[in-house]
């Protein structure tokens, strides 16, 4: 240390113990700030300091996994419907998190007619549902658009939707019903084995919807039934391929407690790439398509296909949307549109499954009123035959209410408004849960959490199901923010349906195995159904 002077030595050293000093105050400081947020927010706030207090709450709860039993939540419908039937409410209901997170849910009918009708555009889809739905759909068709944009969009789009155009649709749902149950028939006979007939019944959902929605949505088919090692079906069906571990689940509940759930979207888990890159692929494919279809009518207005029935063309026809919209327009209706209905249509074999002498009955319907499609040229179906079976579509509607393939869903005040007569402050979020609403004892009767499609063919049952109010049916909710393609899922539903009962009988391969939940964008069975199939003779 030649030559360096003391004083020197001194002021570095008086300078380090200052900054040490400083550094650790600094830490201990920022430690405790966190520790009396934590405790303010866990203990203090959700008895003292919300405004919401006067809604009531679920009287168990914990600091660190709130009103549900886990940090993260199992059975949280079949909970949520006990909290309904338990606590006294006059439309709202306040439960908390994992770390105490605050949330409300909607109760009654008035409530609901005053979310999703009066106050419609007061409630917007939360940000993080945006960025995380975003991802695949993007942000700017009409599932995740809001105000004034989502009326333009909607208004635009509903001629594709409308009766006219859907009954124009049931041939293709047909078809690809039908080539679903002869490439089902052909894969058990390549087996060899009467015995070796269990199959993954979400493969063959999930391949046919996607057809469908290609050619329904974009006149385009995709191939995927009779094709499944395409590109473009391989790449979509890698979205859906690997549902958020519990890992993913704890670490995104943790990221809210501190406003930073949609980080974990960024984070290198295999689900988070697998949506990245067959996104990107998935986007390239529908400009290519859309550049396509402008160059075939460009020039040449005569060629316009104001009569199409498919949702791209009407999109194109209104002129009203730019390429990268029209890309988030066929990608929403990619997502929504395929994996809605793959996912009721297990529910209907699982469902089916479970109650045998609905399936028979099913059955002996389809095939004494549908024409055979064990002839090599089946015959077209159409709409009118098809929505005259009472007990199709009465099992259908039963399956949408029972088993909503989106069970919950968000909303998020974007003012301080109120709801029920009571305040709610701006940056609110409130839930709809059809899963609990669908089965309210207090609207659908004492036999509510009964599988019976016999409610819906008493008399005036056929649209109600015998439910006391228009909100106990909250599948496709209501308002203007409810789904725009409920008709064409409904029929493209029965089409498949009739196809697969009217060819097989079946079972699952593990009756009394306990039902466990894929949850995702949509909620299915984690096992896809595994189902025993026998094809039957003579339809």
């Amino acid at each position: 240390m030649a030559g360096i002077p003391w004083n020197t030595i001194h002021l570095a050293i008086a300078g380090y113990t200052y900054f040490r000093s400083t550094f650790t105050a600094f830490i201990i400081l920022s430690a405790i700030t966190v520790l009396l947020r934590i405790f303010y927010r866990v203990a203090l706030y959700p008895v003292y300091f919300t405004p919401l207090k006067h809604i009531p709450t679920p009287p168990v709860r914990s600091w660190l996994t709130g009103n549900n039993p886990t940090f993260v939540p199992e059975d949280q419908y079949e909970r949520m419907r006990q909290w309904n039937h338990d606590l006294p409410n006059d439309g709202l209901i306040r439960f908390y998190m994992a770390g105490n997170i605050e949330r409300t849910m909607v109760t009654t009918p008035k409530a609901l007619g005053e979310l999703l009708v009066q106050k419609a555009y007061e409630f917007e889809k939360p940000p993080l549902v945006r960025r995380s739905l975003g991802r695949v759909t993007g942000e700017h068709g009409v599932l995740l658009v809001e105000g004034a944009e989502h009326k333009r969009q909607r208004k635009l789009l509903m001629p594709a939707f409308s009766y006219r155009h859907i009954k124009n649709l049931y041939p293709i749902f047909w078809s690809k019903g039908i080539e679903m149950v002869k490439l089902i028939e052909e894969d058990l006979r390549r087996r060899g084995t009467p015995t070796d007939n269990v199959i993954r019944v979400s493969t063959w959902t999930s391949r046919a919807t996607l057809d469908i929605i290609g050619l329904a949505g974009m006149n385009r088919d995709f191939n995927s039934l009779s094709n499944p090692n395409n590109e473009l079906a391989i790449q979509y069906h890698k979205i859906n391929s690997v549902p958020p571990t519990r890992l993913e689940k704890g670490l995104f509940l943790t990221g809210l407690i501190f406003d930073a759930a949609h980080l974990v979207h960024k984070l290198p888990f295999k689900r988070n790439r697998y949506i990245a890159e067959s996104s990107a692929y998935i986007r390239s494919v529908a400009l290519q398509m859309i550049c396509d279809a402008r160059s075939s009518t460009k020039g040449d207005k005569t060629h316009q296909t104001t009569d199409a029935v498919d949702i791209i063309s009407v999109a194109l026809s209104s002129d009203g949307f730019t390429d990268e919209e029209l890309i988030d327009q066929m990608m929403t209706f990619l997502a929504a549109g395929h994996e809605t209905t793959s996912t009721a249509l297990q529910w209907c074999v699982y469902a089916l499954s479970k109650h045998p002498e609905v399936q028979t009955r099913l059955r002996e319907e389809i095939r004494t009123n549908l024409p055979s499609i064990s002839v090599e040229n089946p015959e077209p179906i159409s709409a009118t035959t098809l929505d005259s079976l009472p007990y199709l579509n009465a099992v259908c509607n039963e399956v949408f209410r029972f088993y909503p393939s989106v069970p919950i869903t968000s909303r998020i005040a974007t003012k301080d408004t109120s709801l029920a007569g009571q305040h709610i402050p701006k940056g609110t979020i409130v839930h709809i849960v059809p899963a609990m609403t669908n089965h309210d004892k207090t609207l659908w009767g004492p036999d509510a959490d009964k599988f019976d499609p016999e409610r819906w063919l008493g008399p005036g049952g056929a649209n109600t199901g015998g439910a006391t109010s228009n909100y106990a049916f909250l599948t496709f909710i209501h308002g203007p923010r409810s789904c725009i393609g409920m008709g064409f899922a409904k029929a493209e539903l029965a089409c498949l349906l009739a196809a697969f009962v009217g060819k097989f009988q079946f079972e699952l391969e593990d009756p009394n195995a306990p039902l466990l939940l894929r949850e995702g964008a949509t909620v299915s069975p984690k096992d896809g159904v595994r189902a025993k199939i026998t094809p039957l003779e003579g339809w």
